[in-house]
């Protein structure tokens, strides 16, 4: 591509994302930057364009509302796929925080609702929230004391990993309640608790060395 090429082409302007480049800028001033973001000054846009042609680069302005708007000089191919790579980072770390909902009947058994809890506890070890949701049934509704019963049993059996968002409560024949997982640091507290009060039994098998005292002669008849 020609230099004439280069500085001649359309500002880029991808979905979301706007940048002006080369002969797109449109202050007058510019804050320059080098291809490793050291400062260079502060020129006109004519001088800016002249060393980023000189250098074989493009002139791409990185934070247009700063006073003066801030240039780099680097090429733009580069400059693009470095602002990818940074939002797929974010993106990773920022990641959201979903709402899942598990169903609970007032009358469950015991091993059913071990097997919720555990689900339950996988989501809040990945840091979401949950919401308990007890559906009564016609005649169920005369023993709502049920409800309120078992979802405090869920919140006994859950403490060491997550907490109350939101107390029981019903939305018409629906008891709900929300819990949040607890912070990474609490868990590790409580973990760490229970392997203190582990106590390590003594081996009851273990054989004394210790011999019988000898009777001197003079006791023996």
């Amino acid at each position: 591509m020609s230099s004439f090429q280069r500085f001649s082409r359309r500002p880029y302007q991808p979905r979301g994302k706007f940048w002006r480049i080369n002969f797109g800028i449109q202050a007058l001033t510019v804050r320059l930057l080098d291809e490793k973001g050291k400062q260079i000054g502060v020129f006109n846009k004519a001088e800016a364009l002249r060393r980023a042609k000189e250098a074989g680069l493009d002139l791409v302005e990185i934070a247009p509302l700063a006073k003066p708007p801030v240039c780099k000089i680097i090429d733009f191919k580069k400059f693009k796929y470095i602002e990818s790579k940074r939002e797929r980072e974010s993106k990773k770390k920022a990641r959201s925080v979903d709402l899942k909902q598990i169903m609970l009947s007032p009358f469950i058994g015991e091993h059913d609702l071990e097997i919720k809890e555990n689900r339950a506890r996988d989501f809040f070890v990945k840091g979401d929230r949950v919401k308990f949701i007890v559906r009564f049934h016609g005649r169920q509704l005369g023993k709502k004391s049920f409800g309120f019963d078992l979802l405090n049993k869920v919140i006994a059996h859950l403490q060491d990993v997550a907490t109350v968002e939101r107390e029981a409560k019903f939305e018409g024949p629906l008891l709900t309640l929300s819990l949040i997982p607890v912070k990474k640091r609490r868990i590790d507290e409580t973990e760490n608790k229970k392997s203190n009060n582990i106590q390590i039994p003594l081996n009851q098998n273990r054989k004394t060395n210790a011999k019988a005292p000898e009777q001197s002669p003079s006791s023996l008849k």
